[in-house]
């Protein structure tokens, strides 16, 4: 079992920015990516942002390019998103996911465990 845990998570005004953290335990496999997914209020959960185990690999949304980043101290065994230039559209749940393949994927169904997710609010 792995147990993920974001924090970071608040409300901020247009153009402000917000970092947030995941951090995994438990039986996590020695070679693994992760990634951040979101979910707004009746809307699907979408990606938001991948990196690979050795964090050389990432993926990104169009809609966050340029604004987040996603990093990761695997001696932590954490991620981070970087968010910055953030947009009342970027509100929503944010989500992390871990999957047992050190490559990225932007796929919801290709991540096994997920965390109970941290609430983004940018106001206008």
């Amino acid at each position: 079992q792995v147990q993920l845990v974001e924090s970071g998570g608040g409300l901020v005004q247009a153009g402000g920015s917000l970092r947030l953290s995941c951090a995994a335990s438990g039986r996590t496999s020695s070679n693994y990516a992760m990634g951040w997914f979101r979910q707004a209020p009746g809307k699907e959960r979408e990606f938001v942002a991948a990196i690979s185990w050795s964090g050389g690999d990432t993926s990104y949304v169009d809609s966050v390019k340029g604004r987040f980043t996603i990093s990761r101290d695997n001696a932590k065994n954490t991620i981070y998103l970087q968010m910055s230039s953030l947009k009342p559209e970027d509100t929503a749940i944010y989500y992390c996911a871990i999957r047992p393949v050190g490559r990225v994927a932007t796929s919801d169904f290709l991540y096994d465990y997920w965390g109970q997710g941290t609430q983004v609010t940018v106001s206008s």
